[in-house]
């Protein structure tokens, strides 16, 4: 498990000629950083009586935060699973008729089955930034920098995210799969670009006041 091991290894890892971790980890790992600023965003605004009012708020966000820290570190390793579940599968003998047969559907399976991480970390990342957009105007103004950063890093690991899921797509065969996620996906694109805007928004009128 990485997260018990110091940051250089993972990083060197991941820069190395191998084929994980790879992409759909790193994002996770970006998705995952960007939480660390969005509580301690709320960690550091918290208990000061001038925002008592939104204290039960950030406090509820701040949960949200943290669950969502603990799930993104366990979709950066779970990638690098349902990848090497992959590579299995394309490694099947494929001399014989049956053997091509068994051979494809093991890869259609392991395909179906890697697309549900990156679709998981694209989801939990726009909840993020649904929640960060919340939250922007009700920190402490002086942490409204953090915000912004754990915005950008959500909406990086979504974009991993999305890039993975296409990635994985392109070869699988079951066109209402293809349509169906595709489409939830190109949706999350979307809104996630809304929220972003506004949120940085948010921070830029905060940097000129």
């Amino acid at each position: 498990m990485y997260c018990k091991e110091p940051l250089e290894k993972y990083l060197n890892d991941a820069a190395a000629g191998t084929p994980t971790p790879g992409g759909g980890s790193v994002s996770a790992l970006a998705s995952a950083l960007g939480t660390t600023m969005a509580s301690m965003s709320v960690n550091m605004t918290v208990g000061r009586p001038k925002f008592e009012e939104v204290e039960a708020l950030l406090k509820d966000k701040g949960k949200k935060f943290e669950q969502a820290r603990i799930e993104f570190l366990e979709l950066m390793h779970k990638d690098m699973e349902v990848y090497q579940g992959v590579l299995d599968a394309y490694k099947l003998p494929k001399v014989r008729p049956d053997e091509k047969e068994r051979r494809t559907e093991a890869i259609q399976n392991a395909l179906k089955g890697a697309i549900g991480v990156p679709l998981r970390l694209l989801r939990r990342s726009l909840a993020v930034l649904e929640d960060l957009a919340q939250i922007v105007d009700k920190v402490n103004p002086n942490l409204i920098g953090d915000i912004a950063v754990a915005a950008v890093l959500a909406q990086a690991g979504l974009r991993g995210g999305w890039i993975n899921v296409h990635a994985n797509l392109v070869y699988i065969k079951d066109e209402g799969l293809n349509k169906k996620t595709r489409t939830e996906v190109d949706h999350a694109v979307k809104r996630a670009e809304a929220l972003f805007k506004d949120i940085m928004a948010e921070v830029e009128g905060a940097f000129t006041k």
